[in-house]
């Protein structure tokens, strides 16, 4: 909404929503006309080994950045709830990111992640959808009880703004607590759940990490031995990158523009385009052109503003709101 304005923001919802949507439709399309049931047989079958090894690190980027992700917010949000308690001050251990990512990777996300059957994984999925509902009625709970707190943005009810395409590239998630102030319990208890979620859903990004390099490099099947080492590998890489940088909203712009969007956009579009043997102005594909066509826009568009505007980090800064003076000095210097 801040980088789209407003009206445009909830209408790429839908619209990137309804895209998804008809993307899986043409997949399902291109699987049966080409006699393929995966994703990987169909670009394969399609576009050849080169389209296979492009779909593959695409399939292999996104889950792998959105680790990175989830660790930055891990490490973001877990400190916060750990400031609330008392007697941890801002020079406890407890309160450092660096810290908290690890400890949570070697406890929790590793031995997770070990995990050769992945509906293994089914009990922990449970509890993150819980866990989600709880985030979801908490900050319904907030919209009410904390917007008379926060004051009117500057042309906040705008259409659109220029980082429209920008919007996209995060729109699948993003940390939507660092909006709080830290001296709010419901927010923390509300950090504490959203924490609980990531660590537990960064092990289902890890199974398809793995299972891509499985396919790629070893027909499919891995060994005990290199299935340990392949899930320690991809975890460490992933928790150093993460330690090394923390800027959240850069790594799900580059995540959206230059994986996402391919993947949903581009890839199930070229397909259908060349299997279908339909009329050209058939429906199907004047909307897989269409698609396409928005998909190159939006990466192209996305990946320059992202390069060249890049959103600020204000890694563990807090909001002006949450220090009522500068609220009254905020307010002062608004034009009437």
């Amino acid at each position: 909404m801040k980088e789209a304005g407003f009206p445009l923001g909830v209408l790429l919802l839908f619209v990137v929503a309804y895209i998804t949507d008809y993307s899986i439709i043409l997949l399902i399309k291109g699987g049966n006309l080409s006699s393929t049931k995966t994703y990987q047989e169909l670009v394969k079958k399609t576009y050849g080994l080169v389209g296979y090894l492009i779909l593959s690190t695409l399939q292999f980027l996104y889950p792998f950045i959105a680790m990175i992700s989830y660790n930055i917010i891990t490490g973001d949000t877990i400190t916060k709830v750990f400031q609330r308690i008392p007697g941890v001050g801002l020079d406890n251990v407890l309160t450092d990111r660096h810290f908290i990512i690890l400890v949570t990777t070697i406890i929790f996300t590793l031995p997770i992640s070990l995990y050769r059957d992945i509906a293994k994984l089914g009990k922990v999925s449970l509890l993150s959808l819980i866990l989600t509902i709880v985030i979801l009625i908490i900050v319904m709970v907030r919209t009410v009880t904390f917007s008379p707190q926060v004051p009117k943005s500057e042309n906040a009810w705008i259409f659109a703004k220029s980082n429209a395409v920008q919007a996209i590239g995060v729109m699948s998630f993003g940390d939507v607590f660092e909006n709080y102030c830290r001296d709010d319990n419901l927010a923390t208890f509300g950090r504490f759940c959203y924490g609980v979620t990531v660590i537990l859903t960064f092990p289902l990004e890890c199974f398809v990490t793995r299972e891509v390099i499985a396919n790629v490099f070893f027909h499919g099947n891995l060994s005990t031995v290199f299935h340990v080492v392949v899930t320690v590998v991809i975890i460490a890489v992933a928790t150093g990158v993460s330690l090394m940088y923390d800027c959240l909203g850069i790594v799900l712009e580059l995540n959206g523009v230059l994986s996402a969007t391919p993947l949903v956009f581009i890839i199930p579009s070229a397909c259908y385009l060349k299997l279908s043997k339909e009329r050209w102005n058939h429906s199907d594909n004047l909307k897989s052109c269409l698609i396409l066509a928005l998909g190159v826009l939006v990466m192209a568009v996305g990946f320059v503003m992202t390069v060249l505007h890049p959103q600020e980090c204000s890694h563990g800064k807090e909001m002006f709101y949450c220090f009522p003076s500068n609220v009254s000095i905020h307010n002062s210097t608004l034009p009437p």
